[in-house]
């Protein structure tokens, strides 16, 4: 098999550029100087079109070449290098008829890979787009030794300085939702509650909003303890699910609180990025909240 690089998926990405589209997505993943993603570049694709790519490429790019693909300043080259990896991991998971321990060391290498680069994976999109499909099916299988990989990874994660771990840490929780295990969402979304910025609680509602469309007692006991104390944002994607009486409840019992700064700005944020993702930006529905 051809071995794919870096500068060839690079090369295939950049026969797509589209200047009207680049400068939509500039604007849309803020890119402007004190914004979230100041100085990302784009290249003006949409999603569907990176994972054309993707697919042609699959299991042919070695991880030393996709390491090369996250360190491109083109946002598109990182997402791709992204979704290579998250193919890498499809693959290295087993089949059910086969022992859950099967390419385990395969696994660990690709999550080991994945934490050495999440600087990298630095904006909502690369992350919703990546780590629930990296990290969750490896933290989900016993490792070689049949033990269960620790998930005090996404502890410290969330402990981080840098949003983008931060929200690795609670949207990597989504695999384990799946799979109707709450507990590592619940103690996330806790350490998270407190945190400036509107990413953060919507990744944090989100995560919460799930666990409710699985078991709704969960989530009811969840708001029970800690509503009051949760951001707006993150409250009302939570319950987003429940019916108009019950949301309503929910938001009556707490404070109208002065709205806190953007962390983006320092200033009184205008309203929030919508969370419902225009598909003509990215046409992909892997991905759709904030």
């Amino acid at each position: 098999m051809t071995m794919i690089t870096a500068d060839d998926i690079v090369e295939t990405l950049r026969t797509m550029e589209n200047e009207e589209q680049r400068n939509v997505l500039t604007r849309f993943f803020k890119t402007g100087r004190g914004e979230y993603g100041e100085g990302d570049m784009f290249l003006g694709l949409k999603v569907p079109q990176t994972r054309s790519v993707t697919l042609r490429a699959r299991l042919q790019v070695p991880l030393h070449e996709i390491a090369r693909l996250l360190d491109s300043p083109w946002h598109e080259a990182r997402l791709c290098g992204l979704l290579l990896l998250v193919e890498e991991m499809k693959a290295a998971t087993p089949r059910r008829r086969d022992s859950p321990t099967l390419h385990a060391e395969r696994r660990a290498m690709l999550a080991e890979f994945y934490l050495s680069h999440t600087r990298r994976v630095n904006n909502w999109d690369l992350v919703d787009l990546s780590c629930q499909y990296i990290l969750g099916p490896y933290m989900l299988l016993p490792g070689t030794d049949g033990t269960m990989p620790s998930r005090g990874v996404l502890d410290r994660l969330a402990a981080s300085d840098n949003l983008w771990e931060q929200r690795i840490a609670i949207v990597s929780t989504l695999a384990f939702i799946r799979s109707e295990q709450f507990d590592d969402t619940l103690r996330i979304a806790k350490m998270l509650l407190n945190h400036p910025h509107d990413l953060i609680h919507k990744a944090v509602g989100w995560m919460l909003r799930e666990v409710g469309k699985r078991d709704i007692s969960v989530l009811r006991d969840f708001l029970a303890e800690h509503h009051r104390m949760m951001p707006r944002t993150a409250l009302r994607y939570a319950i987003e699910k429940m019916d108009a009486s019950e949301r309503a409840r929910w938001m009556e019992t707490i404070p109208k609180r002065q709205m806190m700064p953007d962390s983006r700005t320092g200033s009184h944020p205008a309203p929030s990025i919508t969370r419902m993702v225009n598909p003509s930006l990215l046409t992909d529905r892997s991905s759709t909240d904030q």
